[in-house]
């Protein structure tokens, strides 16, 4: 049989590299979809907070917080969860927060009052959260940056 011209049938071995040309591609196109998408998901409202050394309060994690906004121009906004609101009057603020306090008691209430804004309108805020039924209201503020 060797004499009759016959090929030996020769195996090839299964290549064990992994292409990862085309996950790169796709890696690159979900980057530039997060890219685009990150700047449009955060809301709220510009606020420049106090420096403040403290200590960090500790959220429930099964409780939405309730966040009320003091802009720079004194405008208040109320936020739950992650629902923001339109500028609002103090009277609104403090019907809204009546109302939610009323379905659940133990929500936390936090003032974010931008350090340009006078220091009054914050404490009459406190004020009517005060009289809406909030037992404990809690002061948001930023870490002061390192001096160093």
């Amino acid at each position: 049989m060797k004499g009759m011209g016959m090929m030996p049938v020769t195996r090839r071995k299964p290549m064990s590299e992994i292409n990862v040309v085309p996950y790169i591609d796709v890696m690159l196109v979900l980057l530039v979809i997060f890219m685009v998408t990150a700047p449009m998901l955060t809301q709220g409202v510009k606020v420049e907070l106090p420096d403040a050394v403290a200590d960090p309060i500790q959220a429930q994690k099964d409780v939405e917080s309730i966040i009320v906004s003091v802009d720079s121009t004194g405008a208040y906004y109320l936020e739950i969860g992650d629902k923001g609101s339109d500028p609002m009057s103090l009277p609104e603020v403090r019907r809204q927060v009546a109302k939610i306090l009323s379905e659940r008691r133990d929500r936390q209430i936090l003032v974010r009052g931008d350090e340009h804004v006078e220091y009054g309108r914050v404490v009459r805020l406190m004020a009517e959260l005060q009289v809406a039924g909030a037992t404990s209201v809690g002061l948001i503020t930023e870490a002061p940056a390192d001096s160093g």
